[in-house]
């Protein structure tokens, strides 16, 4: 463009004195002109002009390509003083195009200038393109020039603090997506701390401290890489004398510190407070603190999820009681110990012999105080034991080197009584050992081999650690396949029960049958009751199946009187069976459905029934026989127990066991048996002998006084059909 109007372009002003000035700041001032005049009038004009503190620096480009060159390598111009008329007619509206679509910036401010009047750009251009002005250089004098120019930059400082604005909102939500999700709270700290320096501008460098439990204790939670190794230690151990100052002085006077070299913020809320320290080279600005406090909110809601993860954390993975892990987060941690090649550790698993015992009879708050004694008796005795952890109610379990464990050592350790409240209790224990070369790779497995152990360990009388093997998971798994088929037998009714004859010693009358269960294995095979019974009580399947032989042998009683058999039908009861609530009311109800005389059922109770709980069973055992029901005590003299007791029950006969019956009378004098017929006459009870299977054995019963017998030398174990058959060969 030509300069033949340029001499219009500061038209009217008043001249007005320059002043020699140097600042320090600038606004970037892009003149974009073919006209190398203009260039020069243009800085002319604007010599001396400043504008909050900021001189004008200028940029000179002589076309539109060089321009945008310009332009992309000084990206913080302000603004853009651009002719429309150079290389082209419209090459300015191009170049202001390619300003915000190629070089994608939207912040410096544009004034469109041409030489030739009359000639606009068009309205789209300047409407989509956030134009600032648009003036002919005649209407240019030197104070309008300098006002639009004031407009532009006012306008530009505007958009750059509104995408400063945008930019910090940005940071601040990325850096609050960043910390949520953290359960550790020393990953939490560090991620607190780099996404801060990202808002302040800064190095990451610093430390998170605060008080997260109940104590007033000033600790290190966390923070950058250099600070992990003081995680929980006070801040006092911390080797910086101006973070503690700051800490202190944050948490004192309950309000941010900043200084030219760091900055403190405070954390505050009902359950605990927090400062985190953070050093700089340059200070921030007061919007970048202001970002950064904007920030904390979302910091505080984080710290007090952390802290609510934990509290949940503990309440899943450690006893509330004694402070120990608890299962759960021992079997997890003690996957970490499996090894096929290395046996360097045992597993050892304690359980509290009869701890309901105490439980019941002293409280449960001396229970509690014991269980706690046995923790601190343990940590003292062991106290390079790992993963000590309470796994059941009453059991204990931990890992120790094989080196320096000794099963001697640790009942002596335990045998010692217990201080629980103000008793003095000794306790026995039962324990089971699992060695490292049979851990598992899950944990809860490495647990059941140990619990295989332990139950081993429970079955013997004396106070000796089982260490498992092999063999014992064997056992067990064929076990648990026994209990398996017996209760899917159950279930589908093919148990049997078959009935023994019952008769008097002098003249051998029929009197009555004992109802004993079967369980057919197939093709003519039988379960011995031997096996089966114990694992049905273990199991709990004793209870119903219990019931279903007492509803078998009302029927079987119904079905012989049709025939014209009256006579009594003996059905054994277990343990489990009398602590049912209300077994003596379902005994009865049970004998009024089926419509049986009370007489002609006779409940068998070994002496384990009646030791477990005398008091209780006393009264059921007198309900029941105020209903017209005998009772009489199988295997008696078994049990090795008080005979005490025999006077208090209200009991009708004494079962000889076939133990004291099998080797009469060759190899056995018989004394027992004598002393069995004796304390039942003096006791007024009647005696049965059960297992008789000589003459032998029957003659000396005869000549002692017993009462009764059964045993296959009169009549072995029967099914239903057989029995029928049996009393019409008898009648």
């Amino acid at each position: 463009m030509t300069s033949e109007h340029s001499d219009f372009l500061f038209f009217n002003h008043q001249d007005e004195p320059l002043n020699e000035v140097v600042p320090t700041e600038f606004w970037d001032i892009l003149i974009v002109d073919d006209d190398p005049e203009i260039h020069s009038v243009t800085k002319l004009a604007l010599s001396g002009v400043e504008f909050w503190g900021k001189g004008l620096r200028f940029h000179h480009a002589y076309s539109a390509v060089e321009g945008i060159e310009v332009l992309s390598k000084a990206p913080n111009v302000s603004v853009l003083l651009l002719d429309v008329v150079m290389e082209s007619d419209d090459a300015g509206l191009k170049m202001v195009k390619e300003v915000r679509e190629t070089l994608k910036n939207h912040n410096v401010r544009i004034i469109l200038r041409t030489g030739q009047p009359g000639y606009a750009p068009e309205e789209q251009v300047i409407r989509e393109y956030d134009i600032n002005d648009y003036k002919t250089k005649t209407e240019l004098t030197r104070s309008k020039l300098v006002t639009s120019l004031i407009t532009a930059i006012r306008s530009y400082e505007q958009v750059c603090q509104l995408e400063a604005q945008s930019k910090a909102l940005n940071n601040i939500l990325c850096a609050s997506k960043a910390i949520l999700g953290f359960t550790d709270i020393k990953a939490f700290t560090m991620a607190v701390i780099k996404q801060l320096s990202v808002i302040l501008d800064c190095e990451a460098t610093g430390v998170v401290c605060g008080t997260l439990d109940d104590s007033n204790r000033i600790s290190v939670l966390g923070g950058s890489t250099q600070f992990s190794a003081f995680f929980s230690q006070g801040i006092e151990q911390l080797d910086n004398g101006r973070i503690i100052l700051q800490v202190q002085n944050c948490f004192e006077y309950e309000e941010h510190q900043h200084t030219k070299h760091d900055t403190t913020l405070l954390l505050k809320s009902k359950s605990r407070q927090a400062a985190i320290y953070l050093e700089y080279v340059s200070q921030p600005s007061n919007a970048q603190l202001q970002f950064a406090e904007i920030f904390l909110t979302n910091v505080s809601v984080g710290l007090d999820n952390v802290r609510l993860f934990n509290n949940l954390r503990d309440a899943a993975f450690k006893d509330v009681l004694t402070g120990l892990s608890n299962r759960t987060y021992f079997t997890e941690q003690i996957e970490k110990y499996h090894r096929l090649t290395n046996n360097d550790h045992v597993f050892v698993l304690i359980d509290v012999a009869h701890f309901s015992d105490i439980n019941n009879g002293l409280g449960q708050e001396v229970g509690n105080n014991l269980l706690v004694a046995i923790v601190e008796r343990l940590k003292q005795e062991y106290p390079a034991a790992k993963l000590l952890s309470r796994i059941g109610a009453d059991v204990f379990g931990f890992l120790i080197e094989q080196q320096g464990f000794d099963q001697t050592e640790l009942y002596d350790n335990l045998n010692l009584p217990f201080a629980a409240a103000e008793h003095i209790l000794p306790v026995t224990f039962k324990i089971g050992i699992c060695e490292q070369k049979d851990f598992q790779a899950i944990g809860i497995e490495t647990l059941k081999l140990a619990y295989i152990a332990l139950n081993q360990a429970k079955k013997g009388k004396y106070n000796t650690a089982v260490c498992y093997t092999p063999d014992m998971e064997e056992q067990m798994a064929w076990r648990l396949g026994i209990i398996r088929q017996l209760r899917q037998d159950f279930e589908h009714n093919k148990l049997e029960v078959w009935y023994q004859p019952q008769f008097t010693l002098n003249d051998l009358a029929l009197i009555g049958c004992e109802a004993l269960l079967r369980w057919p294995s197939g093709q003519g095979n039988y379960i011995s009751p031997a096996i089966f019974i114990p694992f049905a009580e273990d199991a709990g399947l004793i209870v119903g199946i219990g019931q279903w032989v007492l509803e078998q042998a009302c029927m079987q009683q119904k079905r012989l009187e049709a025939t014209g058999v009256e006579i009594c039908i003996a059905v054994n009861v277990s343990v489990p069976q009398f602590k049912v609530k209300g077994f003596a009311q379902q005994v009865k109800n049970t004998l009024l459905k089926y419509h049986v005389k009370p007489k002609n059922i006779e409940l068998e109770v070994t002496e384990s029934v009646v030791m477990d709980e005398m008091n209780a069973v006393i009264e059921t055992l007198q309900e029941l026989k105020e209903f017209g029901i005998q009772v009489a005590i199988d295997d008696f003299g078994t049990g090795f127990s008080s005979l005490s007791y025999l006077q208090k029950l209200p009991i009708d006969r004494l079962k000889i066991d076939r133990t004291f019956i099998k080797d009469l009378p060759e190899k056995d004098s018989g004394a027992i048996a004598a002393l069995v017929v004796a304390l039942g006459a003096q006791l007024g009870l009647k005696t049965i002998a059960e297992g008789v299977e000589t003459q032998g054995q029957a003659d000396l019963l005869r000549e002692l006084g017993c009462d009764e017998v059964q045993g296959f030398m009169y009549a072995k174990p029967m099914p239903e059909a057989q029995l029928i058959q049996y009393f019409e060969s008898k009648s």
